[in-house]
């Protein structure tokens, strides 16, 4: 059997402050609304994906440990896919970890299937655009192809798979604002997001919340381009908002809320209300991002560690593209 070829990539979780709820299209994963988001620094996922010849010998090594489960049964259904849409053949080795929680709303899934199909593109000899990246990511994980490209990123929803991608619309360096994070709980979530995609238009408020979709992501877009703090933390915090809304209001309703969360956003408003840059904005998860001006940001990062029920505190600023790491031909 020849050697065979690897590829490493690196690739950041985002956090998303207009949200993706709910598909148009659960087979491409096309989503119901436009979302927007922030790559988050110094917080990653990374990936090794190596091609065998030979067939049906496909394995995952996750944070360092084995894996035949859940997690092996994702990884190689979407690598699957990448083998059809690429005419990839042979079997593939994946070693990933993370330097975060995952599966606790600091979208490791974003990070991991970004990472994963850029290893696994370049891995195969492959050189595509960070457009049909992106809308590759997509399939594994929709939030995955927001953690493409670089920054400040939009994704549009699109009626086919080549036109559901993410773009950045800033830089990373555009504006100084930092997400502190709150993890009240790094337990894996007992209903994964992909679950709840589906179970989104059970809720009466979903239709409503999309419908909203694209008014808030102007004004969001148009905040974050303009720096202005003010507008931009309360059209986030209300797309958050609704986002829990229609979780809690689906069927099954998902509450992904505990105690300390509740805390932390009636101590964020607070704050705001006396004078700090700081608003919430929650993923699929407990755990609460604070996105606040960097001037600000050492601030919040005391104020949140003097709580009690948060476990740790992690501090990301705006975050660059996935990268390769490591190409072995």
């Amino acid at each position: 059997m020849s050697e065979p070829h690897s590829a490493t990539a690196r690739a950041h979780p985002n956090i998303a402050f207009i949200k993706y709820w709910g598909n148009a299209n659960d087979n491409l994963r096309l989503p119901a609304n436009a979302s927007l988001s922030m790559n988050l620094e110094g917080l990653y996922t990374q990936t090794t994906v190596s091609w065998f010849d030979r067939p049906d010998a496909d394995s995952l090594i996750l944070n360092g440990q084995p894996d035949t489960g859940a997690a092996f049964r994702r990884v190689f259904n979407f690598l699957n896919l990448l083998r059809e849409r690429l005419n990839i053949t042979g079997s593939a080795r994946v070693e990933s970890f993370n330097n975060f929680p995952m599966g606790a709303g600091i979208a490791s899934s974003a990070s991991s299937f970004a990472a994963l199909t850029l290893a696994a593109v370049s891995a195969a000899g492959l050189q595509l655009s960070e457009r049909a990246l992106s809308a590759l990511a997509r399939l594994g994980s929709g939030s995955a192809s927001r953690s493409i490209p670089a920054g400040f990123v939009e994704w549009f929803t699109g009626q086919t798979h080549e036109e559901s991608f993410a773009e950045s619309f800033a830089p990373p360096g555009h504006w100084d604002i930092v997400d502190v994070i709150a993890v009240v709980s790094s337990e894996h979530k007992s209903v994964i997001s992909q679950e709840g995609h589906h179970s989104a238009n059970t809720s009466d408020l979903q239709a409503a919340r999309v419908a909203g979709a694209p008014e808030r992501l102007a004004i969001c877009k148009s905040a974050i381009l303009s720096r202005d703090f003010e507008q931009f933390a309360e059209v986030v915090e209300r797309d958050s908002n609704l986002m829990h809304a229609v979780m809690m209001t689906s069927r099954p309703p998902l509450f992904y809320w505990l105690p300390p969360t509740l805390m932390v956003m009636e101590q964020v408003r607070r704050w705001r209300a006396d004078g700090l840059k700081v608003c919430y904005t929650l993923d699929a998860g407990p755990n609460i991002h604070c996105i606040c001006a960097k001037d600000d940001a050492d601030q919040v990062r005391q104020a949140l560690s003097a709580l009690s029920g948060i476990s740790e505190v992690r501090v990301a600023g705006a975050g660059g593209a996935a990268v390769l790491v490591d190409v072995n031909d």
